[in-house]
């Protein structure tokens, strides 16, 4: 007998607590932004992600978004979380768009200290750029300096070329040459997914269809990649970092029912080929000629079923995801 697909055991991850976001960055895997529902991480299902976590094995998790800090009650009361669940909190995400002034700023993380929050990740990139000046993040890193909090600048690889140019605006992407944009995703370790996978097609090329199904005959394996998984606010495990698809929390540590989990079970056995041919067969899926990668092409048939289907199933969670995605087009 096969195999099933078992997720038996988590080893580093993150908690998102939030979709919405302040922006809209291109290369965004979970395609956040402004649009989303102000939906937030309600204290149960917090709990019950970490309490999940903990089971398989996972003693620490990170705070991520969407940007965390837009709802500070709440931001606080997760953190008090971590501590009363026993999970050891790594840092906590943000793009610094919420800083105003040195004051606000400094007391805003003497709370988040005070709660257990030792390390800030403060994202650095011309992602974040297009919708942040550099002066907020210049003054996010000297509030954490003054109040005592460590600072992990992602990708601090970026500081100095962003820090030499005026600080109070925002820098489009379209301002930079082509050569740089081909090195940017490389440059900050972009997964291809979400928002990305436009960015990716547009500057680094499309694959034609035959060789990506060509090069990619079996499963995917990496939806078992355990090493950065997420449990986002509606209880969901984002299997392999694969934004769009999901297992219910609940069903991790077991094997999954193929009949309740066609999509990840097919995917992961057989691979995106048998995948297109199941969309093209029973759904009149009609693939484009290239994609940026076969997670391109992936996410094309599921933002099919969910947009142009209308379908409906934990599977492809959550549904937002999709509509973000036609309106980015």
């Amino acid at each position: 007998m096969q195999p099933t697909f078992l997720i038996s055991h988590l080893n580093s991850g993150g908690l998102i607590t939030n979709y919405s976001c302040s922006s809209r960055c291109r290369h965004c895997l979970y395609r956040c932004s402004p649009e989303w529902p102000n939906d937030y991480i309600d204290e149960l299902t917090c709990r019950q992600n970490l309490a999940t976590a903990k089971e398989l094995g996972c003693r620490s998790m990170h705070i991520g978004g969407g940007e965390p800090v837009l709802n500070r009650r709440k931001l606080l009361r997760v953190i008090e979380l971590f501590q009363e669940e026993d999970v050891v909190l790594d840092y906590v995400e943000t793009n610094s768009s919420w800083y105003k002034d040195h004051k606000s700023a400094c007391d805003l993380l003497t709370d988040l200290h005070r709660r257990g929050l030792d390390t800030l990740l403060i994202s650095i990139s011309p992602f974040h750029n297009e919708f942040i000046p550099f002066d907020r993040v210049n003054g996010v890193i000297k509030a954490c300096k003054t109040t005592g909090m460590r600072v992990f600048l992602w990708i601090d690889d970026f500081y100095e070329e962003l820090n030499s140019r005026d600080g109070s605006r925002c820098y489009d992407l379209q301002n930079y040459d082509a050569q740089y944009l081909q090195k940017l995703p490389q440059r900050y370790w972009t997964s291809p997914g979400g928002r990305a996978l436009n960015f990716l097609g547009e500057h680094l090329g499309r694959i034609p269809l035959a060789r990506i199904l060509r090069v990619h005959a079996g499963g995917c394996s990496e939806l078992e990649m355990v090493d950065h998984f997420h449990l986002d606010l509606y209880g969901n495990y984002v299997p392999g970092l694969c934004s769009g698809l999901s297992i219910r929390r609940d069903d991790l540590g077991a094997s999954l029912d193929p009949e309740v989990y066609p999509m990840v079970t097919l995917l992961r056995k057989h691979g995106i080929r048998t995948f297109l041919e199941m969309a093209c067969k029973k759904y009149d899926f009609q693939p484009r000629e290239s994609y940026a990668n076969k997670c391109d092409l992936c996410f094309d048939i599921r933002r099919y079923f969910v947009i142009e289907c209308g379908m409906r199933t934990f599977e492809l969670q959550p549904v937002y995801h999709y509509v973000e995605a036609s309106s980015d087009e």
